[in-house]
């Protein structure tokens, strides 16, 4: 099974976001994000992919996505590169 892990972001008046998750669906997950039927902390805005990388296993899609969360630095780094500031 090929799975995702992605990195969301989000630029509006209040705030330049990110959101980092995993998916078997890369495409499908997005436009959930953006229909308000994804996680809490992403609906009410609009979301564009900023990073994603395929893995081969869910157990490895989600021990990246663990890193990710955490390295604050790479998700500014994606965020500066993207309309966010």
């Amino acid at each position: 099974m090929t799975c995702y892990i992605y990195v969301l972001g989000s630029d509006d008046d209040r705030s330049c976001r990110t959101y980092v998750g995993w998916t078997t669906d890369l495409d499908r997950r997005v436009a959930q994000h953006n229909a308000g039927s994804g996680a809490k902390s992403t609906r009410g805005r609009l979301w564009v992919l900023l990073y994603a990388e395929k893995h081969a296993t869910p157990s490895a899609a989600m021990s990246r996505e663990w890193h990710l969360k955490r390295d604050r630095k790479f998700r500014k780094m994606l965020r500066q590169a993207a309309t966010c500031g």
